[in-house]
C-alpha cells in the first residue's frame, strides 16, 4: 500500500497519471472521510476512478457508483470433475447455454420463465414497497432479468486446482439499472447547477442526505442492487440446467457466492458511520467470501476477505483495463486473440479483440497486490467462456 496524499491511499502497482489525477480530485471532494483508496485494478472512469472505494459523510456521488448498479460475480462449485467435462462436447455446452440466455446489448428474453417469475415477482414487491415504478426507466425491465448482456460480462465454466468444475458468470442491473443510475447522475448535476455549487467534474455531483432526492436514489439503487443479484441467480439456474443436460446429471451444488462489486452501503468505519461506495471493488470483511476474475482467457479467484481496515474492508473486483476498448482495437489482432484463448472454447469472432487478456493488467500482479486485502481460496482455469458481442 503507498500514500499518495492524506486522502487517497493505492494498492495499485501499475497505475497511469491520468488514473491518479482523477482519484486525487475525487478524494478532494469535502465529504470523503477518512479516505480514498485504490484497489489494485484502478483505471480511469466516469467521473470517479474504477476499482476505488470511496468513503462519503452525509452525501453520495451517484456516479462514484457507476451506471452498471450492482454488477457483480456469482459462482457455483459442482460435484463434476475435470476429467468428465473434458469426456463432454464443450462446443456443444457453450452453444446450449448462448441459446438459454439472451446475449449483448439490448438482447431481452422472448418470454418470462417459470424460474424467473418468483424473482419477478420479489422485484414487483420490492418497488411498490419502496413507492416507484421500474417500468418508468424501462418498460421491458421484466424481460431483462436472466440476460448477460456485453462488454466485460461473461458466463465461464471452469475447473479450480483440484479439478472440480465451477459455473462462474459476471453481469449487472442490465438496461433498467443503467437508466435508473443516468437519472439520478443528471438530478445531482441538475441540483448542483441550480445552488451554483462548484465541481471540479461535473461527474462528482452529489446528493445530499436527508433530501427527497438522495432518499429516492437510495431506494431505487436498492432496487437495482437486488435486480442484479437476482439477474445472476436467474442465468446461474439457466448454466446449471445446460450443465446437467451435457453432464447427463443434476448438477449437486457445494458453493455458491453472489457478490457486488458496484454498490453503495451504509458501514461503520473510523468510528463513523459513511456511505461506502464501491466502484469496481467487492466489500471484503474478514472471512467474507468474495470472487475477483481474470479477464478473458486468464484465471479468475475464490478468496476469502481479510479485512483490512485501511481498504474499508475492500479489495480488487477483476484485473482492471490498462487499454481502453478503442486502443486495443488498434493495437491487437484476431490471431492475438485466439492464441491467447488457447484450450479455451469459445465463439470465435473478432468482436471480442477488445476484450483479450492483453488489453487488462495482468491479474496474476493484481492479486499479488491485493495480498493483504484477501486470502485466495480457488484458483480458476476457465474451459469455456460465453461472452455478447
Amino acid at each position: 500500500m503507498e500514500k499518495l496524499t492524506n486522502r487517497l491511499l493505492s494498492w495499485a502497482s501499475i497505475l497511469d497519471e491520468k488514473t491518479v489525477e482523477q482519484a486525487r480530485t475525487s478524494s478532494r471532494m469535502p465529504f470523503i472521510y477518512p479516505h480514498l483508496a485504490l484497489m489494485p485494478d484502478a483505471h480511469l472512469g466516469k467521473g470517479a476512478t474504477v476499482g476505488s472505494v470511496i468513503p462519503t459523510l452525509g452525501a453520495v456521488m451517484p456516479a462514484a457508483v457507476g451506471v452498471d448498479i450492482g454488477c457483480g460475480m456469482i459462482a457455483v462449485r459442482t460435484q463434476f470433475t475435470k476429467a468428465q467435462l473434458l469426456g463432454r462436447d464443450l462446443t456443444a455446452l457453450r452453444e446450449q447455454i448462448e441459446r438459454a440466455i439472451p446475449l449483448s446489448a439490448g438482447r431481452d428474453n422472448r418470454k418470462i420463465v417459470a424460474t424467473a417469475e418468483p424473482r419477478i415477482a420479489e422485484l414487483e414487491e420490492l418497488a411498490a414497497k419502496n413507492e416507484f415504478d421500474p417500468s418508468h426507466y424501462a418498460g421491458h425491465w421484466r424481460h431483462q432479468l436472466g440476460s448477460l448482456g456485453s462488454g466485460n460480462h461473461f458466463i465461464e465454466v471452469s475447473v479450480d486446482e483440484t479439478d472440480a468444475v465451477w459455473m462462474f458468470l459476471h453481469s449487472g442491473s442490465r438496461g433498467v439499472g443503467n437508466k435508473i443510475a443516468t437519472h439520478h447522475i443528471a438530478v445531482a448535476q441538475r441540483l448542483a447547477t441550480q445552488w451554483w455549487i462548484p465541481l471540479p467534474d461535473r461527474d462528482l455531483a452529489y446528493l445530499v442526505e436527508g433530501t427527497d432526492e438522495f432518499r429516492r436514489y437510495i431506494r431505487e439503487l436498492r432496487w437495482a442492487q437486488r435486480f442484479a443479484l437476482l439477474n445472476r441467480e436467474e442465468m446461474m439456474d439457466r448454466v446449471s440446467r445446460q450443465l446437467s443436460e451435457i453432464m447427463g446429471a443434476e448438477v449437486e451444488e457445494r458453493e455458491r457466492i453472489n457478490c457486488h462489486h458496484n454498490f453503495t452501503e451504509s458501514e461503520m468505519h473510523f468510528g463513523k458511520r459513511v456511505w461506502v461506495s464501491r466502484k469496481g471493488a467487492i466489500q471484503a470483511d474478514a472471512g467474507r467470501p468474495g470472487l475477483i476474475p481474470g479477464s478473458m482467457g486468464t484465471a479468475s479467484y475464490v478468496v476469502s476477505g481479510l479485512g483490512n481496515p485501511l481498504s474499508l474492508n475492500s479489495s480488487p473486483h477483476g484485473a482492471g483495463r490498462e487499454y481502453s476498448r478503442s486502443a486495443a482495437r488498434r493495437t491487437f489482432t484476431h490471431d492475438q486473440l485466439r492464441e491467447a484463448m488457447t484450450g479455451i472454447e469459445f465463439r470465435d469472432t473478432d468482436a471480442f479483440i477488445d476484450e483479450i487478456p492483453q488489453a487488462y493488467k495482468p491479474i496474476d500482479r493484481v492479486m499479488a497486490d491485493a495480498a493483504d486485502l484477501v486470502e485466495v481460496r480457488h484458483t480458476l482455469r476457465q474451459l469455456v467462456n460465453v461472452k455478447g458481442d
